[in-house]
């Protein structure tokens, strides 16, 4: 289809070649051969009279008007899909729609897992695919790149909708042979005990528990540092190393490896997991059933 001249089909091309920067990567993603990719990117020239990516040794770089360029052909593009997804009636029951969601591992295994195991009876074709958080997440959710993203209320963007997952506290984890879960859990048994720690993403990012201890002043003592929070279960086994864990999550790992919890000796607060999305997608059908899915299972 062209409007006032343009193949609208080269605008997805567009935007994929801006993103990887290179015609053979831009292929795989569009799953076209190198040589028709090849010929979009000189057909998009011609439109554009302008270069758009240029070479300089093994690598091409977007020009300064392909740049300008990028967030306007991503807003169409996001335009165009919410027309499509908007504009038809979501059935789960035969839908093959494939929904991308951020969120941390502790999330997978909080809600996504009991989603997933639900989804075969009542949407057997929606897939799902789960990506971790980085630094870059707020703005995959803004470029449309993912439907969803899950995560705690002090890390949200004022620029996404945002809704109220589920509460959630925070105990105190270790090995179960540990002593101290012998008895009740004082603040000098958390204080005084080497820690593991998650750092998410390249960024090495903190989490909800970190922000809220310092805000404490209490200062742990991080003996290591691991970058998912389904790994800290085979860190304190067979070691005094405690954790702060999301409640969920302690109650699910205690069935699968030898760990116990308890009450934090003082408080913080609950923590409210948001499910955060673009605002343009709130009539989108599918991706409501999938939240409303979503605060089903977790609550």
């Amino acid at each position: 289809m062209r409007f006032k001249g343009l193949d609208l089909n080269l605008l997805a091309a567009l935007d994929v070649l801006l993103e990887c920067r290179s015609v053979s990567r831009a292929a795989d993603v569009l799953n076209l051969s190198q040589p028709a990719v090849s010929a979009a990117l000189g057909r998009l020239r011609t439109f554009f009279g302008d270069e758009l990516l240029t070479t300089h040794g093994k690598r091409m770089y977007p020009t300064a008007y392909a740049e300008a360029l990028m967030p306007q052909v991503r807003d169409c593009l996001k335009g165009v899909e919410l027309m499509i997804s908007s504009s038809t009636v979501f059935d789960p029951s035969t839908s093959q729609r494939t929904f991308r969601i951020i969120a941390s591992d502790y999330v997978i295994v909080a809600a996504m897992v009991p989603l997933i195991a639900r989804l075969v009876d009542i949407a057997p074709a929606v897939r799902l695919e789960m990506v971790l958080p980085n630094e870059v997440s707020i703005e995959h959710v803004a470029q449309g790149k993912a439907d969803l993203l899950v995560t705690p209320q002090d890390f949200t963007s004022p620029d996404l909708a945002s809704e109220l997952l589920y509460e959630e506290r925070h105990v105190v984890a270790g090995w179960s042979e540990n002593p101290v879960f012998k008895r009740a859990l004082t603040e000098e048994d958390v204080m005084s005990a080497g820690h593991v720690g998650v750092a998410m993403g390249n960024a090495r990012l903190g989490v909800f528990s970190d922000k809220h201890f310092m805000m404490l002043g209490r200062d742990r003592r991080v003996e290591v540092t691991t970058a998912s929070f389904t790994t800290v279960p085979w860190l304190l086994k067979d070691t005094m190393r405690l954790a702060v864990m999301h409640e969920r999550l302690a109650q699910t790992m205690s069935a699968w490896f030898p760990i116990a919890y308890a009450p934090l000796p003082f408080e913080i607060p609950l923590m409210r997991q948001m499910m955060q999305f673009h605002t343009t997608r709130r009539s989108d059908a599918g991706l409501a059933w999938l939240r409303e899915e979503l605060r089903n299972i977790a609550t």
